[in-house]
């Protein structure tokens, strides 16, 4: 029979009712919860188990009235709603429950106006640190950052001379790498196929980088072939029906496997052969990506390492007050070759 949860007179258990269960004093419950590791194994077990069948919830909140950390940190992303973040994210997120810290995750939609509130709220609630994605912001809210002096890292691209700390990959490399293996195939037609680049630095330097790859191969770059497409499937489908029905190129370069991923719809949709007809890449290497028919060659970003390497090195900033050291981490790329891009 399970033991019966015990309640404080206050409604809710509270750490003398969780000392009472576990048979120590409310000292040691209380450096069970703000240091784990000094309390001994035993302890903790018995701690543990108390907590779980009492239901005690910690107050987090209330322990910032004598300590200034919460054990939340903020993640603002652009989106949640595909594919793009979702290993980020997720990887972010184990980082800091290993380390008995939550995430507050808000999404903005690429409005940077919406994200200065988002900023705001998340700094009422007293976040110890926040990761913000790439370095477009709106100067409003790095000041509220910057004033309260919190911890803020730029995650998922990548500069040297960066005036945020960042953990990322080289963006502008992807976008040369993609397009470097096309032309190194024979294709000198290419399109690219790429979302609106204002407020959105990593879409920027990956198209830079594209376009680098044309030149450095001195290969004249023919700006019709520059399309703009939301990260969407079905805008990218309709678009890519239009452009391989018109005026086909040999090649497509994609923003990111979103929009590959309608490219490869489209070229099903009207008959066409990938890679006979047309070469179809993308950037991510999302989930899902190398199980296409054929598999889409991408230049993989390292997600999960980008999250788990933001967490730390924020839960470090916030626990020691200093700058990261390197100040700007950049983590490797790789070119997945598939079956979607041939010779033209």
């Amino acid at each position: 029979m399970s033991k019966k949860r015990t309640r404080s007179r206050k409604g809710a258990p509270g750490i003398v009712d969780v000392a009472s269960r576990a048979g120590v004093s409310p000292a040691t419950v209380s450096r069970f919860f703000n240091s784990p590791d000094v309390v001994k194994g035993p302890t903790r077990k018995r701690i543990e188990d108390a907590a779980t069948e009492l239901g005690y919830i910690r107050d987090r909140m209330a322990g910032t009235l004598h300590n200034r950390f919460s054990g939340t940190f903020g993640l603002i992303v652009p989106t949640i709603d595909n594919a793009i973040f979702a290993e980020m994210i997720e990887a972010f997120s184990t980082t800091l429950q290993q380390q008995d810290r939550t995430m507050l995750i808000a999404a903005h939609g690429y409005d940077l106006d919406l994200e200065v509130g988002i900023v705001r709220s998340l700094l009422e609630r007293r976040i110890d640190g926040i990761a913000l994605v790439g370095f477009d912001h709106d100067s409003v809210a790095l000041n509220m950052l910057s004033q309260r002096e919190i911890p803020v890292v730029s995650i998922w691209n990548y500069a040297q001379g960066s005036g945020l700390p960042c953990v990322g990959a080289d963006n502008q490399l992807a976008g040369y790498l993609v397009t470097e293996h096309l032309v190194a195939l024979g294709h000198k037609d290419i399109a690219f196929v790429f979302p609106d680049t204002q407020n959105n630095d990593r879409a920027r330097d990956r198209l830079e980088g594209a376009i680098d790859a044309l030149k450095s191969q001195n290969i004249a770059l023919d700006h019709q072939r520059i399309l703009s497409c939301q990260y969407d499937l079905g805008e990218a489908k309709r678009l890519g029906e239009q452009l391989l029905a018109l005026d086909r190129p040999t090649a497509i370069v994609c923003g990111n496997d979103v929009i590959a991923l309608g490219m490869v719809f489209a070229a099903n949709r009207l008959g066409l052969s990938i890679p006979e007809d047309v070469s179809i890449a993308g950037i991510g290497d999302f989930r899902g990506s190398e199980h296409l028919e054929p598999g889409l060659t991408t230049v993989r970003l390292p997600a999960k390492r980008i999250g788990k390497v933001a967490a730390e090195t924020l839960l470090r900033m916030s626990e020691t007050g200093l700058l990261p050291n390197p100040l700007n981490q950049a983590l490797p790329l790789e070119l997945k070759i598939r079956g979607s891009t041939g010779n033209p």
